[in-house]
């Protein structure tokens, strides 16, 4: 083998951070030996991986297509390392997941993933959906868990569980317990939403599709929680998962707004790099996600571990 772990960890850290000084301090290592082991890798194939743009380095066409070989290589190398050491051969896996999947669904898989192999490492990042499938994309991310569209040709998508969203209101609200409500009549409310990026916002600009410009937006939030708070003080109606509505609607203090003429259908969907290979930790997970959601046809129908 004409290179070694040492200088696949320094191109790896190299591409991910940009510059050779960043990379060096994100892998514990001086400048100089970060230098000299990029270096050799260079010289030993008579190629070059880089193009040197002032300080910084950013990948050219070939470093590019080695780039996920090379991050397939350093995950078996872990894979193994966990492996002699006593493990499951697990290693370490990165899991990104966007709001709704990462705060209902994502951290039940991972206490389970992690009770089942005590000695592997899991990062869960919960951020929106462009996001996750950009850091999938530049092989930040092992896997991904999103709720929206990902049209990333780097990246491919494996669908999960069906996933509907609902608008949603307090009790006392006007068109509360009105049944059927026209759009028109929904239109003219002033709407809470996620922001721009989120698979939830795709969801509801797609379902409104031209009619989307005739809202009044009156606020734009990151989080779930926040839209239900918001709703729940009188700010205006929402729009957000089921599943992320289910104790609300079970206690009463949120209600939905069923409108026959907005499809709100959607999906959960995993998402990976196209060049990378799954590791063992990846497909592991993925079936104890399938295992969560087995028998439900919905996302609002899985069922739940009760809270202690």
């Amino acid at each position: 083998m004409h290179h070694s772990y040492r200088q696949l960890e320094v191109f790896v850290a190299t591409a991910r951070e940009g510059s050779l000084s960043r990379a060096a301090q994100a892998i514990a290592l001086s400048q100089s030996a970060a230098s000299t082991a990029l270096g050799e890798l260079e010289r030993q194939f008579g190629a070059l991986l880089f193009d040197r743009i002032g300080k910084s380095l950013r990948l050219n066409a070939l470093g590019t297509q080695l780039l996920p070989r090379a991050v397939a290589i350093l995950d078996q190398a872990g894979e193994l390392e966990d492996l002699l050491a006593g493990g499951a051969g697990f290693g370490r896996l990165r899991v990104g997941a966007t709001l709704t999947i990462g705060n209902y669904l994502a951290v039940l898989v991972v206490a389970e993933f992690l009770a089942r192999h005590p000695d592997s490492r899991v990062h869960l990042e919960v951020r929106n959906t462009a996001t996750i499938v950009h850091d999938v994309a530049n092989l930040d991310l092992d896997l991904g868990l999103i709720e929206g569209q990902c049209n990333d040709g780097a990246v491919l998508t494996e669908p999960w569980v069906d996933d509907e969203l609902v608008v949603f209101a307090r009790p006392d609200h006007p068109l509360a317990g009105q049944g059927a409500i026209p759009l028109d009549a929904l239109l003219r409310q002033p709407w809470i939403l996620r922001e721009a990026g989120s698979g939830t916002r795709q969801a509801v600009e797609q379902a409104l599709r031209e009619r989307f410009s005739a809202l009044t937006v009156r606020m734009e939030l990151e989080h779930t929680e926040a839209i239900k708070r918001a709703v729940e003080a009188g700010l205006g109606v929402g729009c957000i998962s089921r599943l992320a509505l289910r104790d609300a609607f079970r206690r009463g203090s949120l209600v939905p707004l069923e409108c026959p003429q907005l499809d709100l259908r959607r999906g959960f969907h995993f998402v990976w790099h196209r060049q990378k290979r799954q590791s063992a930790a990846a497909k592991e997970f993925v079936a104890l996600c399938r295992s969560l959601t087995a028998g439900a046809e919905r996302s609002d129908q899985i069922v739940l571990p009760a809270a202690p």
